[in-house]
C-alpha cells in the first residue's frame, strides 16, 4: 500500500542510518539536519500526492490482491499501461522541475525490471529467484524507497590495474557462512544514500574476471557496518527566494562503505554466477526501462528550462532580438527532439520474455547520448539570455531592509518590480551558477554513464547492415 508524506519521513527517521557529513555522524532526526530537511519534504510531497484523491488514479495500480501500489512497481504489459506509466513520471517530475535524479520511481523501476525477471535469477538457484521477487513483492506492499550503487572507486583507470587482497578498495565478497555473505569495500555513486529504505547491490562492470565481485542483493540502509559518506552540501540556505532549487531539490551524493556487511542469503538473488551477471542487463531491460523514465524526466526538465528562458526574456525586454529568439530556438528543437524519441520508443515498444512491454531501446540510447551534450549548452542559453542580472542579485534580506527603496527603483524589470525581477533571476543562478546548478550540470554529463562509452555502445549496438545493404544495392 501507498504511505503517506509523514510516514516516509518518521521511517527514515527511525532507521537511524550511519550517515557521515563533513566529518561528523549525524545523530537525531535525518530529517531536520540541513543537508538533507529540503530534499525529504521534497520527496515527502510525492507520497503525498500519491494518497490524494485527484490523483490517485494515475499515481497508484491495483495489484492481483486489489492492494493500492505506486504506479513506478507496476510491471507495464500493454501500451496503455506505459503511457500511463509515462505521464505519472512526468506529473511527478513536473513537483520537481525534473531536478531530482533520483526520485522514488526511478529505482523502483529497476527493481520491478529485476523482480518480474525472477525466472532468469532462478535458473540455476531457485532461491535467488524468489528472493528478488519477494524483494519486489515486499517494495511493492510498503511502498519502500531506495538508492542504488553499481559503480566501483575510481583509484586506478587504466586498462592494467588490479587490485590486491590485501588492500582491498572495491566492495567484494570476503567470506560466506550459513547466515549469508559478507562485503568489505567501497562503492559508488549512491545518490540520496542514507535517506532511503534500503540499498540495491547490483554487478559494478569491469570486475567480472574475479567472481568475488559478481553479487546483487539489497539490504536495508540501517544494516549494521553499512556507511554512507557525503560530500559536501550544496544546500547554502533554507530560503525559498535565495536558492529556490537548492533547498528543495539538493540530492546528496555519497560513497557506500561495506564494513564487513552480512548481507543475509534472502536478501541475495545474484551470487558468483557469470552467465546471468553477463546476461542481467538485456535479459531484464533493466537500462532500458530506467531510460524511459529518465526520459521522460529530462523532458520535464527541458519544459522548465523553456519557459524559464521566455520568462527573462519578458523580464528584461529582450524578445525582439534576432540572436535571442535563435539561442530560444535551441531550447526548443531540443525538447521536440526529446519527445519525439520518445514517441518513438514507445510506439515500437515489445514484449520481453517476463512479458514486460519495453520501449524500443534504440531512441532511447539516441536520447541518452544527445542531452547529455546538449544540456550543458541549454544552461549557457540562459546565462547568456540573462547577462549582468544573474550577477547583480540581493538576497531576499535586502528586500526587508533600510536598501530597499533603492533595490525597487534600480533593479526594477521592464514588466515587473524588483523584487518579482531578482526572485526570477535567482531561480536562473541557481539552475546555472550555484553549486546545486553546477552538479545538476555534471550529473547531466554523466548521467548514464561515460559518455564515449555510451556512444560506442550506440554504435556497437545498432544494426546498420540494412543501410548498408541499401548502399549496395544502389551501386549496383
Amino acid at each position: 500500500m501507498t504511505i503517506s508524506g509523514s510516514e516516509y519521513i518518521k521511517r527514515i527517521d527511525a532507521l537511524n542510518n550511519e550517515v557521515w557529513v563533513n566529518g561528523q555522524k549525524i545523530t537525531g532526526n535525518i530529517s531536520e539536519h540541513p543537508a538533507f530537511k529540503g530534499i525529504m519534504k521534497s520527496k515527502a510531497h510525492l507520497f503525498d500526492l500519491q494518497n490524494n484523491e485527484d490523483h490517485k488514479e494515475l499515481l497508484t495500480f491495483k495489484t492481483s490482491s486489489k492492494k493500492e501500489v505506486g504506479f513506478s512497481f507496476q510491471q507495464p504489459t500493454t501500451l496503455k499501461e506505459l503511457e500511463k506509466r509515462r505521464i505519472a513520471t512526468a506529473f511527478w517530475s513536473r513537483t520537481n522541475a525534473g531536478m531530482l535524479g533520483r526520485s522514488p520511481d526511478y529505482v523502483n523501476t529497476a527493481i520491478m525490471s529485476l523482480g518480474t525477471a525472477h525466472n532468469l535469477f532462478g535458473k540455476n538457484d531457485p532461491n535467488f529467484g524468489s528472493n528478488i521477487l519477494h524483494i519486489y513483492q515486499k517494495a511493492m506492499e510498503k511502498d519502500l524507497t531506495f538508492t542504488h550503487t553499481f559503480i566501483n572507486p575510481q583509484v586506478n583507470r587504466s586498462t592494467s590495474y588490479m587490485e590486491e587482497d590485501s588492500n582491498i578498495i572495491a566492495a567484494k565478497i570476503i567470506k560466506e557462512n550459513t547466515d549469508g555473505i559478507v562485503i568489505k569495500g567501497a562503492r559508488l555513486l549512491s545518490t540520496q544514500g542514507g535517506i532511503t529504505d534500503e540499498l540495491l547491490v547490483i554487478p559494478a562492470g569491469g570486475n567480472f574476471i574475479d567472481e568475488s565481485y559478481i553479487y546483487a542483493f539489497t539490504i536495508p540502509s540501517n544494516t549494521p557496518g553499512l556507511k554512507f559518506l557525503c560530500r559536501e552540501s550544496f544546500v547554502l540556505s533554507d530560503s525559498p527566494f535565495d536558492h529556490p532549487l537548492g533547498s528543495r531539490f539538493e540530492e546528496m551524493d555519497t560513497v557506500v562503505v561495506f564494513d564487513e556487511v552480512l548481507v543475509p542469503w534472502e536478501n541475495v538473488f545474484l551470487y558468483k554466477d557469470y552467465d546471468i551477471a553477463f546476461s542481467m542487463f538485456q535479459e531484464t531491460n533493466f537500462n532500458t526501462l530506467l531510460l524511459y523514465q529518465a526520459l521522460t524526466r529530462m523532458i520535464v526538465k527541458t519544459e522548465f528550462i523553456l519557459g524559464l528562458a521566455e520568462s527573462l526574456i519578458d523580464a528584461i525586454n529582450i524578445g525582439e532580438y534576432q540572436h535571442v529568439k535563435d539561442k530560444v530556438s535551441e531550447v526548443i528543437v531540443t525538447l521536440e527532439i526529446l519527445k519525439g524519441l520518445q514517441f518513438s520508443a514507445e510506439i515500437q515498444a515489445k514484449k520481453n520474455n517476463c512479458g514486460t512491454l519495453v520501449p524500443d531501446a534504440k531512441p532511447l540510447n539516441a536520447a541518452i547520448y544527445y542531452y547529455p551534450r546538449m544540456y550543458p549548452r541549454l544552461v549557457e542559453i540562459i546565462q547568456l539570455l540573462s547577462g549582468s542580472s544573474l550577477i547583480t542579485l540581493p538576497t531576499d534580506k535586502d528586500f526587508h531592509s533600510p536598501v530597499r527603496n533603492y533595490i525597487d527603483q534600480y533593479l526594477q524589470g521592464a514588466n515587473s518590480t524588483a523584487e518579482d525581477k531578482v526572485k526570477l533571476f535567482r531561480l536562473a543562478w541557481d539552475l546555472c551558477m550555484s553549486p546545486f546548478g553546477t552538479r545538476q550540470t555534471h550529473f547531466e554529463r554523466f548521467f548514464f554513464g561515460d559518455p564515449v562509452k555510451l556512444s560506442m555502445g550506440l554504435y556497437n549496438g545498432y544494426n546498420k547492415n540494412e543501410y548498408v545493404d541499401y548502399i549496395k544495392q544502389f551501386l549496383s
